[in-house]
């Protein structure tokens, strides 16, 4: 064989494998400007909780409805970490609590600078569902002292919503608490083993791996009601935070728990494409009710509360859409 054509089929093997395995920020370049073919990430959070069952279902619609695109909803620890991954560019969309979105763009908390987001959308509400086992004696916050409590995923929404909670309860989250940085499954089987008294879960309802778990134990755990530290985590963090109760027949619980709520953003990096940014925002509300199939959290997404993500800026291209 002659070097020539050695040299020759060497670049062809080269195209073929950049062909195959793909240069994902190339692909993500290519599809800003809509090119065929393109493959979305969207970053969701824990699998056995809502934004990975939601982003599931949105990834499906989006190969369904959005011509030339494909999507994949990806495991992660959720909010803090989603915002880096389309900040770095290796996801094209995230879920996110409200919280830790605006702590981004104003460049503060898990952030060193403002970060370069923008919202497609405000969802449902997720719900602070802290959870204890009955034999601990754990009815207040408060009461986690001396405790093994699951904090969530490291850069997860869970993660700082249940930091402020400790501190909220006057509680040092290092000292005051044997605190594990869990995810929601992982969580939930540590209280099921009773390697674990409590765990801090920020979600939709329901969640699905609470209801495993209040589904195998039973009375043996309860929820702790949060109301308690609510005036000192809105003094210290604003509106964003606000009063909501878990109704009784959500989880069949014997009464009505009063808990904290946060809005949940559909964000993507700033430099979207608009006309993209325009299509997914149209096509979750062309698509509610398919979204609302795969989950029933989906069914509080309307589109006046959608245009309602302050501090967070819209897209402009969601702006387009929304008028």
């Amino acid at each position: 064989m002659t070097v020539k054509r050695v040299a020759v089929l060497l670049a062809a093997g080269v195209l073929f494998l950049t062909g195959c395995g793909g240069d994902r920020s190339a692909e993500r370049s290519a599809g800003q400007s809509g090119a065929a073919g393109k493959r979305l990430s969207i970053a969701t959070g824990n699998t056995t909780g809502v934004y990975y069952v939601l982003g599931g279902g949105l990834a499906d619609q989006i190969g369904k409805n959005l011509p030339g695109y494909q999507a994949t909803a990806e495991a992660t620890g959720a909010s803090v970490e989603n915002i880096q991954r389309v900040v770095r560019g290796d996801s094209d969309i995230a879920f996110t609590l409200a919280d830790s979105a605006a702590d981004a763009v104003a460049g503060k908390g898990a952030f060193t600078a403002p970060q370069p987001i923008r919202a497609v959308a405000r969802l449902y509400d997720n719900y602070t569902q802290v959870v204890a086992t009955v034999g601990s004696g754990v009815k207040s916050v408060a009461d986690l002292k001396g405790k093994r409590v699951s904090t969530g995923s490291p850069n997860s929404g869970t993660e700082v919503i249940a930091l402020r909670l400790l501190k909220a309860a006057g509680l040092d989250p290092d000292k005051d608490v044997t605190r594990q940085s869990l995810g929601l499954p992982e969580s939930v089987q540590a209280v099921k083993d009773g390697d674990l008294d409590a765990l801090v879960w920020s979600g939709g309802l329901p969640t699905p791996g609470l209801t495993d778990l209040l589904t195998s134990l039973k009375d043996r755990v309860a929820f702790v009601p949060l109301d308690g530290v609510l005036p000192a985590m809105r003094a210290e963090h604003g509106q964003v935070y606000a009063a909501g109760t878990i109704a009784k027949d959500v989880y069949e619980t014997a009464a009505d728990v009063s808990t904290i709520s946060v809005p949940n953003l559909l964000v993507v990096n700033e430099k979207m494409d608009p006309a993209l940014a325009g299509s997914l925002t149209k096509l979750l509300f062309d698509h509610k009710a398919d979204l609302e199939k795969v989950h029933p959290a989906a069914k509080d997404i309307t589109r006046d509360n959608a245009q309602k993500t302050e501090p967070v800026p819209l897209h402009d291209g969601a702006k387009k859409y929304y008028g």
